[in-house]
């Protein structure tokens, strides 16, 4: 099998209006920045995207809100995108706010076959309402079901062209767990090398996860809030 793709267009080529996606990423730190602008420049609407947060106003998701492609956030955190506030307070973008824990394991119950997982994060709060609750050994849990996604869409530091991936430092966030949930997972790569130049005790996701691969181009790695100290 072929994973090897030449360009993010190719790569997201049959992900049409509607799909669910999963994008990995925390903050700006480890996005697919390629795929991004590439479902950009598709014009594809109604998404549902699974992401940590909303990216910036002219980065990352945050371009796709402009565009008025995304549906619905499923996320954790979105307090850097004003876009994405004024969609949300205009009643123009459907959002579900979870914890970023179980964000996190709802993603991995997903990757490991498990239909659903029971989390003690969220009881007695909002995030509980029409959910089931279940008591074991004297403490409540709440019922969390696994994402369901049509596309997982991830950043790798170098990958090989059977799909194992290396992520580098902090971009190794949701990028993993979200490898392994997709039903189709793209991984874009900073360098793509053959079969065979990796250390296997290096790699984080096995290429059997990963259906389609390719080396992306002119990374940008922009810093949400830069902070520097002052000179002493």
């Amino acid at each position: 099998m072929n994973k090897v793709l030449t360009s993010a267009r190719k790569a997201v080529h049959d992900i049409q209006d509607n799909a669910v996606l999963m994008l990995g990423g925390f903050g700006l730190c480890g996005i697919p920045e390629n795929c991004i602008t590439a479902l950009v420049e598709k014009g594809i609407k109604g998404l549902t995207c699974i992401s940590n947060n909303a990216g910036v106003d002219d980065f990352g998701i945050g371009l796709m809100l402009q565009q008025k492609q995304v549906k619905k956030m499923i996320s954790s955190y979105v307090g850097e995108n004003a876009e994405f506030e004024r969609q949300l307070l205009s009643g123009e973008l459907e959002v579900e706010l979870i914890p970023q824990g179980t964000l996190a394991t709802r993603c991995m119950a997903a990757g490991y076959g498990m239909p659903a997982v029971f989390t003690p994060a969220g009881v007695g709060t909002e995030v509980a309402n029409g959910k089931e609750t279940r008591n074991f050994h004297g403490k409540d849990y709440l019922l969390e079901y696994a994402f369901n996604a049509d596309f997982a869409i991830v950043k790798a530091w170098k990958g090989d062209t059977q799909g194992n991936l290396i992520y580098k430092e902090t971009a190794r966030n949701f990028n993993p767990l979200m490898a392994m949930a997709g039903k189709i997972t793209i991984a874009e790569v900073e360098e793509l090398v053959p079969e065979g130049e990796l250390d296997p005790d290096q790699v984080h996701t096995p290429g059997i996860y990963v259906h389609r691969i390719f080396q992306g181009t002119n990374y940008e790695k922009r810093i949400e809030q830069r902070t520097v100290r002052k000179k002493s």
